[in-house]
């Protein structure tokens, strides 16, 4: 299944026989809020089922980092109650830039399964093309799904480290947080040694929709990617950073690594060195 799904196609598929339609997880979700459940229950895409990105997307905050990777069990568990289940497509979608969509789609695809898309232009672009909505909460079929972590790769923070020295470090946030001038939720100020800033908005076109692969693939050449060099990608708490994973994928770069911790881990350990400024460092 590829990375993403148009609304058309989206359509199309849960117009079709009930067994033969994807689950669909709204996983809305924002920094400074207002909760996504609240826009959940104003309408989603029908059938869609709430998907909390701090209680199933990422386990309980701590040495870990602000969105460390939630527990298999735990998350197993919640993904049955989401009605997932095997060899059945699944569908992330949010109302923003897709990132917390790709978040979803990652995590998936590290707890093994494969067959997971983002929609692609999110719900506004669902919404904008008039397709239906729904305040109905459904009470899905307990899912199937066993989680078998380890479908993608993941870093620790020695891994992202020597990426950064060895290989290409992508650090996924705004340009003034990567440079240091700003830092509003995390411990320090600054960026990974060596990590090349690439901000996880640029994925994005002006109609809200992924940027084509070419333009992907030329953007990551840009920013210094060669040919089969190892690639990973960090961010502030793990989340805006699996967008680039995803469109590292679209770009013909699978198989990039997640530092999953990201800055809010590394921040946490005042014997890990920050580098300021616009250049790696």
């Amino acid at each position: 299944m590829r990375p993403l799904i148009s609304t058309t196609d989206l359509a199309t598929a849960l117009a079709g026989p009930a067994g033969d339609r994807p689950v669909v997880l709204d996983v809305r979700w924002r920094l400074a809020g207002p909760p996504g459940a609240e826009s959940y229950r104003e309408g989603h895409v029908p059938g869609a089922v709430f998907t909390d990105l701090d209680s199933v997307l990422a386990g309980e905050p701590g040495e870990g980092g602000r969105h460390p990777l939630p527990d298999p069990a735990d998350l197993q568990r919640d993904l049955r109650a989401a009605g997932v289940r095997e060899g059945v497509p699944v569908v992330a979608y949010d109302d923003a830039d897709g990132s917390v969509a790709a978040r979803a789609w990652w995590l998936l695809r590290w707890a093994g399964h494969t067959e997971v898309a983002v929609l692609d232009g999110s719900y506004a672009a669902w919404t904008a093309e008039g397709h239906p909505v729904s305040t109905d909460e459904p009470r899905p079929e307990p899912g199937d799904i066993t989680v078998h972590p380890g479908g993608m790769p993941v870093l620790d923070a020695d891994e992202a480290a020597a990426l950064a020295r060895d290989g290409l470090l992508l650090d996924a946030r705004a340009t003034p947080r990567y440079a240091g001038e700003t830092e509003p939720v995390d411990p320090r100020a600054g960026h990974i040694p060596g990590a090349v800033n690439a901000p996880f908005a640029a994925h994005i076109g002006a109609d809200g929709r992924w940027r084509a692969p070419e333009e992907l693939a030329a953007r990551f050449a840009n920013l210094g990617l060669r040919p089969g060099e190892p690639v990973g990608a960090y961010c502030g708490s793990g989340v805006t950073a699996s967008s680039v994973v995803l469109a590292l994928e679209l770009a013909g770069h699978p198989g990039a690594g997640l530092y999953a911790g990201s800055w809010s881990h590394w921040s946490r350990d005042p014997n890990r060195p920050a580098a300021t400024g616009t250049l790696p460092g």
